[in-house]
């Protein structure tokens, strides 16, 4: 089990922490309760849903990287298929504040990239941001999404009334929706480049036609991606730099044993990511961000 889950298993009650643990030390865990986890957690502790998820919050909390601000902010996002996602604030040393990653986008991002097409409730344990109200309310399920905070309770829309959404620049499938890959190609057998490729595809820039996505690899070998996830409002967009960072820390992955990092983007978009996830990378050490667009 990592050491970053010992201190907050300590502040549950001990029937939660006792059924938690195993499944925090189990091989496979990366930041995601299955239907299972889901039911057994609940046998064991004798809570709701509800309950379960605001008790659960330290847990996803631990996942915060937080130098500038030493605010840890956890959030789960409850998917459609009845999994649960984690979701922690990620802070990049010595960059601008705009290249944070907040909870709820940590969450719904590491819900869209496990293959989940809609999100029920957002759990977090402190008020969600305005930037963060925005970015929820990209979502194909912004109408009917409930928001859990410790001491409230209520729908995106009373957090957020009289909001300005992709229905008014007309944009029908919103974040999540299933849909098909866009049309980008590229002519490689690198699993990496070919991973850049598979993000992009499935990336979310409806505004700028901007499809980007990044991969990751890791000195154990193992890869990690992020794809572009526009807002009508522009500014709470993610770019694809952080998701796959974000990403990558809620799979365990230690961001110090970076290797390679690669971007992949759509020639024809109004915008590129270039610039930003160069940036970005400045934080993580002196990897050289590989980059093209198709």
């Amino acid at each position: 089990m990592h050491p970053r889950f010992i201190k907050p298993l300590d502040t549950l009650p001990i029937p939660l922490s006792t059924a938690l643990q195993p499944i925090l030390a189990s091989a496979g865990f990366c930041g995601q309760f299955t239907p299972a986890h889901v039911t057994t957690l609940k046998n064991a502790s004798a809570l709701d849903d509800r309950a379960l998820r605001l008790a659960l919050l330290p847990v996803a909390a631990a996942y915060s990287i937080a130098p500038i601000s030493q605010f840890f902010v956890g959030a789960i996002a409850c998917g459609n298929s009845g999994a649960w996602y984690l979701g922690a604030n990620m802070e990049f040393a010595g960059q601008g504040l705009f290249h944070s990653v907040h909870a709820e986008q940590s969450a719904i991002s590491h819900a869209w990239l496990s293959g989940e097409t809609g999100i029920a409730e957002i759990t977090v344990n402190y008020t969600p941001c305005g930037h963060c109200r925005q970015f929820m309310n990209e979502l194909n399920t912004a109408r009917t999404l409930h928001i859990s905070l410790p001491n409230d309770s209520n729908t995106l829309s009373g957090f957020l009334p009289h909001s300005f959404g992709p229905a008014d620049l007309g944009i029908t499938d919103a974040l999540m929706s299933p849909h098909s890959h866009h049309a980008l190609q590229l002519d490689s057998d690198d699993p990496l480049w070919l991973a850049a490729l598979a993000a992009a595809q499935q990336s979310y820039a409806p505004y700028s036609q901007g499809y980007a996505g990044v991969a990751l690899q890791f000195a154990n070998g193992h890869i990690v991606c992020g794809r572009y996830a526009e807002n009508a409002a522009f500014n709470p967009s993610l770019p694809p730099m952080q998701m796959a960072c974000a990403h990558g820390v809620l799979r365990g992955e230690d961001l110090a044993s970076l290797r390679r990092a690669v971007l992949l983007e759509s020639r024809n978009g109004s915008i590129s990511q270039r610039d930003a996830a160069q940036s970005t990378l400045k934080a993580l050490g002196s990897v050289v961000l590989e980059y093209r667009a198709v």
